[in-house]
């Protein structure tokens, strides 16, 4: 893999070779996108260890509209940070379309995840400088692409998610649910191999809350792979695939019925 030299400015291109966007939207392929295999965690504090996942195996499916869901010291978030190689396993093996990416050094897997990974969070982690073009176009200026490409596919995905008439906003002149229509824009920008959002309603109410879900669900049947960590039931059961964790172990993994078969 190249490795990757960071700019020293939000909107300074990078020397890599130019990524290849690709089409949105993406297409439904039930195959393995991801393979975590017997996933061990492990953090030390002086002579203190502390497990905080014991061994859990979970394949996630191209298409999948998933929740991820435990209780406070479950192993979600470490799960979670994991799988979005923020993270890495003291033992087992993670798999990312097709390719080990468990011992990628620093560099490959801040590429891998840049590329590979669209993530969505709870405090949306928007640029405040930037107006909302520029901020959706930040991963492709790590990734290398053109500025004209930027641009054009900025645009897309902030159409995309009902907000481009407010291209030249700044952060702080938008709601708490257009700011996470952004970020979910932004995900989107490299057609990543999934979208991992981190309790992405947390901060909204009720009904931006339904919106923002609604619009996984949209986004979903078109074909992107959606991973939600959630603590709240009710945005668990609006998934079509709830996992739970407890204790650092997979305690349950099931098809949500209500939901089967729904877009």
């Amino acid at each position: 893999m190249n490795s990757v030299v960071r700019p020293t400015s939000p909107l300074e291109p990078i020397p890599l070779e130019p990524v290849q966007l690709g089409p949105i939207p993406l297409q439904i392929n039930r195959a393995p996108i991801l393979s975590l295999q017997n996933i061990v965690k492990t953090y030390a504090s002086g002579e203190l260890e502390f497990q905080a996942l014991g061994g859990v195996s979970l394949d996630i499916f191209a298409g999948d509209l998933m929740a991820l869901m435990g209780p406070s010291g479950s192993g979600k978030t470490t799960l979670m940070q994991i799988i979005g190689l923020l993270d890495r396993p003291s033992t087992g093996q993670y798999f990312l379309r097709g390719e080990n990416v468990t011992s990628l050094t620093e560099n490959e897997r801040s590429r891998t995840r840049n590329l590979e990974i669209g993530f969505v969070f709870q405090a949306f982690h928007l640029l405040s400088r930037l107006n909302l073009l520029q901020n959706v176009e930040v991963p492709m200026i790590y990734a290398g692409v053109p500025a004209d490409q930027r641009r054009e596919r900025a645009m897309q995905v902030l159409e995309k998610v009902g907000i481009a008439d407010k291209y030249k906003n700044l952060p702080s002149q938008i709601s708490g649910g257009q700011k996470q229509r952004v970020a979910i824009a932004r995900a989107l920008t490299l057609t990543p191999a999934l979208l991992l959002a981190d309790e992405p309603t947390g901060n909204l109410d009720s009904r931006t809350s339904d919106e923002v879900m609604d619009l996984f669900k949209q986004l979903n049947s078109e074909g992107t792979t959606v991973v939600i960590v959630t603590h709240e039931a009710e945005i668990g059961e609006q998934t079509r695939r709830i996992v739970r964790l407890r204790d650092g172990l997979l305690e349950s993994d099931r098809v949500n019925e209500g939901k089967r078969g729904q877009p």
